[in-house]
């Protein structure tokens, strides 16, 4: 009796191997919805996009765009933290959702260290320090001296932790104070700030670089260390208010529930690297900034354990606290 029991468990085991295998050759058998944390029209958004159309070629499955925005992408990352982790939902992540959160928000509802599965790098993109064209100012030194004369007077818009970071560490890094006020998107953010309705907005290229170059807006900085290719004659903020080390880049990646099996990430991952080395998706991106950067899942989780460090550190610098 007990060589039958074991017999049969045997044989159930081996069934549940071989199932497991050929869901895994099979893999994806289905449509993958890929949630975006952010609003249509984002760098999140239109780079997302771009990656999706490649991977879908790739996988031979659509790659399905979901825009889920809102509290800084927390919305979200949320959402695919508490998907099932079988591969078919992914989060198109960037510093916000897994490095930032972590030391803005006090009760996140997913544990930012755990809950994710890297997948694939996309890319980086440095950001514009930009300025409703009705503001008495031609350059970062002149926006600074401004804010010294009125502190809290000037406003500057948000809708991701990038944007308000990048903006706290300036005030910080130039002694002044400016006053925050929160958007849901970066486009409507950038209506505001071409209206009036604020003064200041420091976004990715996606954003602000179209609207300064149709002299929309103005542009007075990237926030990089190098001046970018897409708008060489802005300085960086370091070299327009002479100081050092001033830097914040935003990335994107792709992110799964954790516990994905291996071989969806492996399969995820190749369609990723091999959409960041194709040359119409980089030519496409590269007036905004964009850079790609391909490698393995195991990368992507060495750099996020960095930039957590990093930007909490920066957030730290910034004065900042976790509500």
């Amino acid at each position: 009796m007990k060589k039958i029991c074991f017999l049969g468990r045997c044989i159930a085991l081996t069934l549940c191997f071989a199932s497991t295998l050929a869901l895994a050759d099979n893999y994806p058998s289905k449509p993958i919805k890929a949630i975006v944390p952010f609003a249509p029209g984002s760098a999140t958004d239109q780079i997302g996009r771009a990656f999706a159309a490649k991977m879908a070629d790739a996988l031979g499955q659509p790659v399905v765009i979901e825009n889920r925005p809102g509290a800084n992408g927390m919305i979200g990352a949320d959402v695919v933290a508490k998907s099932a982790a079988d591969g078919y939902t992914l989060l198109f992540g960037t510093n916000s959702t897994n490095a930032a959160l972590k030391s803005l928000v006090k009760n996140l509802p997913y544990n930012q260290d755990t809950a994710f599965t890297p997948i694939g790098y996309f890319g980086s993109v440095p950001l514009i320090v930009a300025v409703n064209n009705d503001l008495p100012v031609k350059s970062l030194n002149g926006f600074v001296s401004l804010a010294k004369a009125d502190p809290g007077k000037i406003t500057f818009a948000y809708a991701s932790t990038s944007q308000r970071v990048s903006s706290e560490m300036l005030a910080n890094a130039a002694g002044i104070k400016m006053t925050g006020v929160s958007y849901k998107s970066g486009p409507n953010a950038m209506t505001d700030l071409i209206g009036g309705q604020v003064n200041m907005f420091t976004a990715d290229f996606a954003v602000t670089l179209p609207q300064v170059q149709a002299g929309k807006i103005r542009g007075l900085a990237v926030t990089s260390l190098k001046r970018s290719p897409a708008i060489p004659e802005l300085p960086t903020v370091n070299e327009a208010l002479g100081i050092k080390n001033y830097e914040l880049i935003a990335f994107f990646a792709a992110f799964g529930p954790a516990g994905m099996p291996k071989d969806a990430v492996i399969k995820l991952n190749k369609a990723i690297n091999d959409a960041a080395k194709s040359k119409d998706l980089t030519e496409r991106f590269a007036s905004m900034g964009f850079e790609t950067q391909p490698g393995t899942p195991e990368a992507l989780g060495q750099k996020i354990k960095l930039e957590t460090t990093k930007w909490a550190q920066a957030i730290k610098a910034a004065g900042m606290e976790a509500e």
